[in-house]
């Protein structure tokens, strides 16, 4: 018999330490790809941007249809979350995060927001959800401060302490605070504006 899809969506349900190694993996990946000039700027940007679509297709078609949502669960249950069921994949709001700050902000800045998002972000989630005790916003107390702590650590690589310090606050509390969009869409943009508007 078929599993439904509340019962796929369950088996998504928990810390998600592949999920949490597939976001940190991604930005580091594109920060290094980027970095080393592999692909030229232009043609990197295009490539993302042309990935956006895709996925932002596909989310379209999965949310329309429930036997695709529930293949999309079935086929992806290490790397889903319950928070996708009706609602744009986790992943298509990282790379619209991701390419937004590669466009709006000079590249030390946006590298450092993708590091932020990439790095801080899962190291937040997973203390927050096994240590955490106070919440704080959609978060926990511990899980904010991990996140400053390991922000700070990936804008320091690109901006000096004060701004590293700055931006590294700034985005744990974006971070935190139960906006509407998805966190992957405005932590890279937080972290880069203020590098920018601290420099």
């Amino acid at each position: 018999m078929e599993s439904t899809l509340s019962e796929l969506v369950k088996k998504t349900e928990g810390l998600q330490p592949w999920r949490r190694l597939f976001h940190a993996a991604n930005g580091v990946v594109l920060v290094l790809v980027f970095q080393a000039g592999v692909i030229g700027d232009r043609a990197l940007l295009a490539a993302l941007g042309t990935l956006l679509a895709v996925l932002l297709l596909l989310d379209l078609i999965r949310l329309a249809l429930p036997a695709v949502n529930r293949l999309f669960f079935r086929s992806f249950s290490l790397l889903a979350s319950p928070r996708e069921t009706a609602r744009p994949a986790s992943s298509t709001w990282y790379l619209l995060g991701v390419l937004l700050t590669l466009i709006l902000f000079p590249r030390d800045a946006a590298m450092g927001g993708i590091l932020a998002l990439a790095i801080a972000d899962p190291a937040a989630t997973l203390v927050g959800r096994q240590w955490g005790k106070k919440v704080f916003g959609k978060g926990t107390v511990e899980g904010s401060l991990v996140f400053a702590a390991v922000a700070f650590g990936a804008l320091a690589f690109w901006a000096p302490w004060p701004q590293a310090l700055g931006g590294a606050v700034l985005s744990a509390v974006v971070e935190a605070l139960p906006w509407p969009v998805d966190d992957n869409l405005t932590i890279p943009l937080a972290a880069a504006g203020a590098l920018l508007l601290l420099s």
